[in-house]
């Protein structure tokens, strides 16, 4: 038999009016009021303590006998006469420097506009300094010029030196420079292009081309370049395939560019006269580069060249003819045997011509590795193939002028 609950299931008869109850409050209407003190009247608060805060009719709830409260989603209305118990901490839209606790006006409450800021626009005081233009500012060399001159002093002091007391150690000098100007743009090469140009056999085919070009002529000089391209070609053949091509195809560029060209300062250096050959040549190349850039420094306001190299000009290129036609007169004239002043000008104006045009290209080359110096090893040039951009192209235009006017 089942067990009957003693408490009434839900659905009896005792829920019929559970809606009318209330929280500590009475089950009827009509029930008397709790003696607990004077009931409460909305308008007027009762004595102090006497009532029980928790135990008042309308707490959590509006009394019974209170007259209906227009619905208060937020609660924050409060019966009339009563005091808010608390202030909402909100400020009003649009005035961030109000204090807390302000009650914000109803939803829809026309604003008054905000009061202008005396500070939006301030006006300069009268006694304010007036800021003053920069001061122009003066032309740059853009390298340490006492560095490059004494870079440069040491060098033609130690070429001047064996050019006159031993040629071959001369010839040294060129194989070595030869050498680490091939370093140097190998490595720039692989860094920049990731090109792989084998440097072993550009550096042994380089310094040998120049030994060749000193002893065997033009003709040693074309036995060495040819040989020298076979090398790069069969040691390139040790590696893997993958841009094979590029790779001997830079070799090849780089044994040309670099000691085939330099040959021909062994060449000018061949004749009886083969010392005042050469530093005819090197005095017209480094007038050339100095007149460029003294004449373009002071005067130049025409870009030469601006995509290329933007810092040569047309008045430099000007002196740059300038001063090599007159320093090639006056070497023709007292420093080559049986040379002439007006074969001076003419020489003066090809070197010009070619030592720009070897600057140009070797900007070029610079521009399309993204550098602005091939190395760091002479300070204020940068590096060897920086001071030889000029003097490889010159060198072959030299020695074929020297030829036709004076012989070999």
């Amino acid at each position: 038999m089942p067990i009957v609950p003693d408490v009434p299931a839900y659905g009896g008869d005792q829920d019929d009016d559970r809606g009318a109850a209330r929280l500590s409050g009475p089950l009827f209407r009509d029930e008397p009021q709790p003696q607990y003190g004077t009931p409460p009247q909305y308008g007027a608060e009762p004595p102090y303590g006497t009532q029980p805060p928790y135990e008042q009719p309308g707490y959590g709830t509006p009394h019974p006998s209170a007259p209906p409260q227009p619905y208060d989603p937020h609660g924050t209305q409060s019966p009339p006469g009563a005091q808010p118990a608390y202030e909402p901490r909100q400020q009003p839209h649009g005035d961030p420097g109000a204090p807390y606790g302000t009650r914000q006006p109803p939803y829809g409450t026309p604003q008054p506009p905000p009061a202008p800021s005396p500070i939006q626009n301030p006006e300069p005081m009268p006694d304010a300094p007036q800021q003053q233009p920069p001061a122009p500012q003066k032309k740059s060399a853009g390298r340490d010029l006492s560095a490059a001159i004494g870079v440069g002093v040491g060098l033609g002091v130690v070429i001047i030196a064996s050019l006159f007391i031993v040629k071959a150690v001369f010839v040294g000098v060129i194989a070595v420079a030869v050498v680490v100007g091939l370093w140097e743009l190998t490595s720039r090469l692989q860094e920049r292009k990731e090109i792989k140009a084998p440097l072993v056999p550009l550096a042994v085919g380089g310094a040998a081309m120049v030994v060749a070009g000193y002893v065997r002529g033009a003709e040693g000089a074309w036995v060495a370049m040819a040989l020298t391209a076979l090398a790069v070609l069969v040691w390139r053949m040790t590696e893997p395939p993958e841009g094979y091509l590029k790779d001997v195809t830079a070799g090849v560029f780089a044994a040309f560019y670099v000691p085939f060209l330099a040959t021909f300062v062994a060449l000018l250096l061949t004749a009886d006269d083969g010392p005042w050959r050469v530093l005819t040549f090197l005095i017209l190349t480094v007038v050339s580069d100095t007149g460029a850039y003294a004449v373009g420094w002071r005067f130049g306001k025409h870009k030469l060249a601006p995509r290329i190299s933007p810092g040569k000009t047309r008045e430099g290129l000007f002196g740059a003819v300038l001063f090599s036609m007159v320093a090639g007169a006056l070497c023709m004239q007292f420093l080559i045997d049986g040379g002439s002043w007006w074969q001076g000008l003419l020489l003066g104006l090809a070197v010009a011509a070619s030592a720009t045009l070897g600057d140009l290209g070797e900007s070029m080359i610079k521009r399309d590795l993204g550098i602005k110096d091939m190395g760091t090893l002479l300070p204020g040039h940068g590096g060897i193939m920086d001071r030889l951009d000029s003097l490889l192209p010159t060198a072959p235009v030299v020695w074929l002028l020297l030829v036709l006017f004076v012989g070999s």
